[in-house]
Parts: structure tokens; sequence; C-alpha cells
């Protein structure tokens, strides 16, 4: 008793309050001088006829659906007696004590038909049992038979044994035909908890050689490993025997060796066979309580699935990670500043080359003295027009290349762009001074006379010596409208020379104001790219920097997190291998209670 106690107390320790409550039960029972055999065995196989064959009374199997008899508890009485007992739910323990309102008693003199009547009463299903009490020698003792239905599973078979408070189990089996491998799973799995179990080969008078059966049946057993005893019997010669009081046919049945059997249980029952189920009873327990122990400990074996070690291994990577998108990011932000500046340098050129072939253009026919108050204000105005629209398109550059380089981030850093997007001049042209007009010579009346005088003169020589061929005069008609000729082209001449000198003039200072506005604009794009860039540069540092600081404190908490948890690991473990100990000794003391059943 000391030793399934300390089992008790162990399973409550371990939070198993159903295995405790189940030992509970069962060392109440090995306490009571009673031994309640159980008789179960898959269906057809003759337990009700063993049963009445061995207390010679029909009371088990007596209703007319055979297997589906309700089970019989047959004990001793000086008088014969019987009640229909309904228990309150299928669970509950069949040697607990109930009142009268759940005992309906029964007729012994006609137990069928009193028992059908009764049970006729009952709702479908209701969790009942019979209570036989008869006057037999063998019963005297202290023996309680049990006519238990037909089991075929091993859940079905231990919670019957348990709940009907069994301290040994009869597996019946009909001699000529081996057991199953299902019964052999269920009489293993019986004989592991009810030492002594004996498997009854039935019907023996059927089959002409039981004895080899029986043979078979022990080896078979033996090479499963299951610790059973093995006997045939004969319930129809026992019954016969009984009647003609044969002695010799009643040994032929072999219900002697088995009524000697139960009683050498009957009497073992307060030591030895206590003892053995104390034992078998420990064991079980102590080797359910083992299994988590054994698989936790397997577990913590493997640091590779520990959460924290695992969110250490991943917060290091994360690390690594911000580390190289550092390198990354400043890479991306310096290669993109380079073709930005390249990029833009050429938009503007390219621009500016367009508004100066417009330019030249216009002055291919416009004349600069008449038309350069038209030309002025469009110039300004182009390029204004073309300082805002380099400098919006540099901004849309500037943006992308900040995303450009955010993605360089990991993906898990979140939104890094910063708030506002950095901003680039736009103004630069604001205050844009016009340009003047450039210096013109005026082709005054005196150099209009002057120019077509010379010209004229030239004009009357020619014509005026052409004429003296004639015998006309040096001055004459003719020589005077040849030099007004002459005048008048020269004068056109000139007037065409100084336009083109003025065009020429005023395409030289344009090209000269555009170069200048070109530097302008190009040297505000480059100060404006450098200021985004020192912008986004010193942004994504200090979201470096606070990834990465967030990192180093992820980190630490992960390593004092992976220390603890080391340290708690080791501190299981060391505690599962103590228990593992102490669940060792109890069950080198439960060998020991078996050992000395079995001496």
């Amino acid at each position: 008793m000391d030793t399934i106690d300390a089992v008790i107390r162990t399973c409550h320790t371990h939070g198993r309050p159903d295995l405790a409550e189940q030992l509970t039960r069962r060392r109440g029972r090995l306490l009571h001088p009673e031994l309640r055999v159980l008789v179960t065995g898959t269906a057809q196989q003759g337990r009700s006829r063993l049963v009445n064959a061995l207390i010679n009374a029909p009371v088990c199997g007596i209703l007319p659906d055979g297997d589906a008899a309700l089970p019989v508890v047959v004990r001793h009485a000086a008088a014969p007696a019987a009640h229909l007992i309904r228990r309150e739910s299928p669970t509950v323990d069949w040697t607990v004590a109930v009142g009268m309102q759940a005992r309906t008693p029964l007729a012994p003199e006609r137990l069928g038909a009193s028992l059908a009547e009764a049970a006729a009463t009952l709702p479908a299903g209701a969790p009942v049992h019979v209570d036989v009490a008869v006057p037999r020698s063998l019963l005297a003792g202290g023996l309680v038979l049990i006519d238990g239905p037909a089991l075929h599973s091993v859940a079905e078979a231990r919670d019957l044994a348990d709940r009907a408070g069994a301290d040994l189990v009869l597996w019946t089996c009909e001699a000529g035909r081996q057991l199953s491998d299902a019964e052999l799973g269920v009489v293993s799995a019986l004989s592991q908890v009810f030492p002594g179990l004996l498997v009854v080969l039935t019907k023996a008078d059927y089959t002409a050689d039981w004895r080899h059966d029986l043979a078979e049946s022990r080896q078979r057993l033996n090479r499963a490993g299951i610790a059973a005893a093995v006997t045939a019997v004969s319930s129809s010669l026992r019954v016969h025997a009984v009647r003609a009081g044969d002695e010799a046919l009643n040994k032929e049945s072999g219900f002697t060796d088995l009524i000697v059997y139960l009683r050498q249980m009957v009497e073992a029952k307060p030591d030895r066979l206590a003892r053995a189920a104390a034992g078998a009873l420990s064991r079980m327990a102590l080797q359910e309580l083992a299994v988590p122990l054994h698989a936790e400990l397997a577990n913590q074996d493997d640091d590779g699935s520990s959460e924290t070690v695992a969110h250490l291994q991943a917060t290091h990577r994360r690390l690594d990670e911000l580390r190289k998108s550092t390198v990354r990011w400043q890479n991306r932000l310096s290669d993109e500043v380079t073709d930005l500046m390249s990029d833009i340098e050429h938009d503007l050129r390219d621009r500016v080359k367009a508004l100066l072939a417009e330019a030249d253009e216009f002055f291919t026919t416009a004349d600069p003295a008449k038309s350069w108050d038209e030309f002025e204000p469009w110039l300004r105005q182009s390029l204004q027009d073309l300082a805002r629209t380099s400098m919006s398109w540099l901004t849309e550059r500037t943006e992308w290349m900040a995303r450009r380089t955010a993605d360089m981030f990991p993906e898990d850093a979140g939104d890094v762009l910063p708030p506002a997007a950095p901003t680039v001049g736009r103004d630069s042209l604001a205050g844009l001074s016009g340009l003047d007009a450039p210096p013109v010579a005026e082709f005054t009346p005196g150099q209009k006379l002057f120019i077509g005088l010379r010209g004229s003169y030239g004009g009357i020589v020619m014509f005026g010596l052409a004429t003296t061929l004639a015998g006309m005069s040096l001055i004459n008609p003719i020589s005077i409208g040849g030099g007004a000729l002459f005048g008048g082209k020269s004068v056109r001449d000139e007037s065409k020379t100084l336009l083109k000198r003025r065009q020429a003039e005023a395409r030289v200072a344009v090209r000269q104001y555009v170069d200048d506005i070109f530097t302008k604009l190009n040297k505000d794009a480059r100060d404006s790219v450098r200021r985004v860039q020192r912008a986004l540069r010193d942004h994504f540092t200090a979201v470096t920097e606070d990834l990465q600081e967030a990192a180093m404190e992820s980190l630490r908490d992960a390593k004092a997190a992976a220390d603890r948890d080391a340290a708690a690991r080791e501190l299981r473990g060391r505690n599962l291998r103590t228990e593992l100990a102490r669940l060792t000794e109890l069950n080198t003391q439960a060998l020991a209670l078996s050992d000395r059943a079995r001496a």
C-alpha cells in the first residue's frame, strides 16, 4: 500500500487526477476481502453458461436475446435473492452502494420472467445490472462472479473491468478456434493491470482435439509475451456431472481445476494477488507519467526548436540585413545624384538649343530695330517657362530618387520616406531682368544722300561716257537717269547690309544672354540636387540609426531571453531527470512487489 500510495501522490503532483482516482478505487478494492471475478469475452463464447455451471444455477443469460442480456453479479447469501440495480450513470462504480429506490426486487424462482418484466419498465439504454445472491460454498469464501457483456476493444474492456470493480478476469474463447489478433490485444491490455488473468477455452466437449488447441493457445500467448494462464472446460459436462453426482465426469469437465484456481486466488488476494495488482497498477501509472516527461526531455535537447533561440537568430539576421542595406542605399543615392546632374544639364541644353533656334528663326526676317519690343518679352517669358518646366521635372526626379533609395531598406523597416519631399528652387528667374536691344547705328538722311550721290556718280560717268559716243554731252538726261538708278541701288544695298548686321548683333546678344541664363539655371539645378542629396542623406542616416538602435535593443532583449530560456530549460531538464529518476525508483519498488508476489 505504501508503494501505490506514493504513486497516487505522484499522479496528483503530475496533474493526473484521473489516474490517481483510478488507482485509489483499485486500492480500496484490494483491501476488500471479496474477490470480484469478471467473466467476459467476445460474443457467443459461453460466458453465461460458464458462470451458471460454476454455481450450478441458471442465473446468467436468461433473457431471450442471449448476449444482449444484462450483466449479472453473483455473490453468496444464506438465502436466494435477486435485484435489478439501476446506476446513476454508465460511469458510476458498480461497487458503490445504492438506495432502495435504485433496487428492484426480482423473484429468484422465476428469475428470467421477473427480470424481463422489470427491464421492460426501464428507459432504453439505462445503466443497470442484475445482482444475484445464492447459497454456494464456492462463493462463501468471498468469491463474486460477474457475467459481463461481450467486449471488442481494449478501451471497452478496461472501462468495464474498472467500473465493475473486478480483481480478476476470466477471458472466454471457444475451443476449436484460435484467439484473434484483436482478442490478443484485449487480453494483453487486461493482463497488464489484472495479474492472474485466465483464458478459459469453453465448449471443449464440442472439439475432439481440444488438448491441441489448449497447447497452441498457451504457445501463442507466450510468443505474444502475455502473462496469462489457459485452461479448457465444458459447461455441459459440468452441469451433467453435478446432476449425476459423477466426480470423474466433473473432473473431466475441467471445472475442478478452475474452482481450485479461483479458491487459490481468493486466498491469495490479501497478500500475493494484492501485491501483484499493486505492482502492475503502479507500473502502468508510472509508464503513463514517464511518457510526457521523456518527450519533453527529448524536445529540450533540440536547441533548434527553442522559440527564443530562433528569435535571436532572426534578430541577428535582421541586424546584418540593416548593415548591408546601409551600404546599398548610400551607393544608390550617390549613383542617382550623378545620373540626375547629367540628365538635368542635358535637358537644359536641349531646351536652350530649341529656344535659340527659334530666336534665330525669328531674326531671319525680323528687324531688331523695329521688333525688339515684341521679341524681348517673348524671350524673357520663354526663359521663365523653360526654368519652371526644368525645375518641375527636377522635382519629380528627386521624389523618384528618394523612393528608389528607400527601396534599398528591408521590407520590415516600413515606410522610410521623408514626411515631406525635399524641395528644389522654383523661382530662380523670378527677378530676371530684360535684355536691352543691341546698339543700332542710324541710317540718317544725310548718310542716305551721301551713299546715293556716291553711287550715282559712277552711274553718271558710265552712262555719260557711253552717250558721248553718240555726240551727246557727258551730262545729259540719260546719264542723269543712270546716276539716279545707281544711287538708289547703293542706298538699298547699304540698307540691307545694315539690317543683316543688326540681325547678327541681335543673335549674338540673345545667345550671350541665354548662355548666361543657362549657366545660372544649370548652377541652380546642381545646387538644388546637392541640397536634396544632403537632405536625403541626413534623413536616411537618421532612419538607419533608429532602425539599428531598435535592432540592437531587440538583439539585447532576444539574447537575454535566450539566456533565460536556456537557464530555465537547463533547470527544467534537471528537474525532469530528477523526476524520472524518482519514477524509476517507484517502478523498481513496483517490480519488487510483482517479484515477491510471484515468489
